[in-house]
């Protein structure tokens, strides 16, 4: 019987090299030898704030390797309690024989996994010599966002908008020692013109960007609004965009980004030009010149779970 490891937020921070576990998400993601069934998301109220929370169970295995589940609450309100809105753990499991190999912090797991998925989309589909990152959100994503997106790109300039302008500036004090400079600023239009990247992580049930601001060369990574409700592009940024999903299966169901267009005749299904399964095997072509806008919708996949877990477990007993 494997011996039972319990691997922390700590660990998990102090042992992520975003090359290494992109890496390793692009192999899973081209074998494509992963089961994931469709994720269980399950809305509860929560009158107590205000507002619904949800649990999501998000399971996965390879046959005779390993496997695994996600069990995570998200609470949109927990701002308010000044706690991230993601909870939970991660299970991971000897598949041969069911034995539990290991516990894991889900909410570190989720931002890192999340933040290499999305790196890992723009090393297709944004600009090769990108400079500039702008970063929507000032949540528990936005740091390894940055950190993610720097990993694949020459970005020298990361400017960080939030709805408290004093958390953004405290996200590029915690960054001022990395290799790019970084710069809280007041409004998103303020910079949103000027940059290669766009990257929101938001829980925004309307539009932060808005087609009529995008430019043309731009890769914009949409990682929040992981609701039917919630969007953080307007309608115009998609028509003017390529678009691309981290997966078909729940990329076209589960977040308004691109349900709502879909819905609403913007956009159809054979719009969508590819995903990361597609990409990393190179079925699909990413970015086809360097004036075509990029579109990339994240709702995340368990695939991913399994591919971080097995990262950090791996590190874990060799440590």
């Amino acid at each position: 019987m494997d011996e039972l490891s319990l691997i922390d937020a700590k660990f998990i921070e102090q042992n992520t090299d975003f090359v290494d576990l992109i890496k390793q998400l692009k192999k899973a993601f081209k074998e494509n030898k992963t089961t994931v069934p469709l994720r269980h998301h399950h809305d509860f109220p929560n009158p107590k704030m205000e507002s619904d929370s949800t649990l999501l169970l998000m399971p996965a295995w390879n046959p005779s390797q390993d496997a695994g589940v996600k069990i995570v609450t998200v609470s949109p309100e927990n701002g308010k309690l000044d706690l991230p809105s993601i909870q939970g753990v991660y299970v991971y499991l000897n598949s041969k024989n069911g034995t539990l190999k290991s516990i894991l912090d889900a909410k570190s797991l989720t931002v890192k996994r999340t933040a290499a998925a999305s790196a890992l989309a723009s090393s297709y589909l944004s600009r090769e010599n990108s400079s500039s990152l702008l970063m929507i959100g000032t949540g528990a994503l936005s740091i390894n966002l940055i950190k993610a997106h720097t990993s694949v790109r020459p970005i020298a300039k990361v400017y960080v908008w939030g709805r408290r302008y004093e958390k953004a500036a405290a996200i590029c004090m915690a960054l001022k020692n990395e290799s790019f400079d970084c710069f809280p600023i007041k409004t998103i239009e303020e910079k949103i013109t000027d940059v290669d990247i766009i990257s929101s992580a938001t829980l925004s049930k309307t539009p932060l960007i808005f087609g009529k601001l995008i430019k043309e060369g731009q890769h914009l990574d949409l990682v929040g609004a992981y609701k039917k409700d919630m969007r953080e592009a307007d309608d115009d940024a998609l028509k003017k965009a390529s678009v691309f999903v981290d997966t078909f299966q729940g990329g076209l169901k589960e977040s308004g980004d691109i349900l709502i267009p879909l819905q609403n005749g913007t956009i159809n299904k054979n719009d969508i030009k590819a995903d990361l399964f597609q990409l990393c095997s190179n079925q699909k072509q990413g970015r086809c010149s360097k004036n075509e806008i990029t579109f990339f919708k994240s709702v995340g996949h368990a695939l991913e779970d399994l591919v971080a877990a097995k990262y950090y477990y791996q590190q874990y007993i060799n440590d």
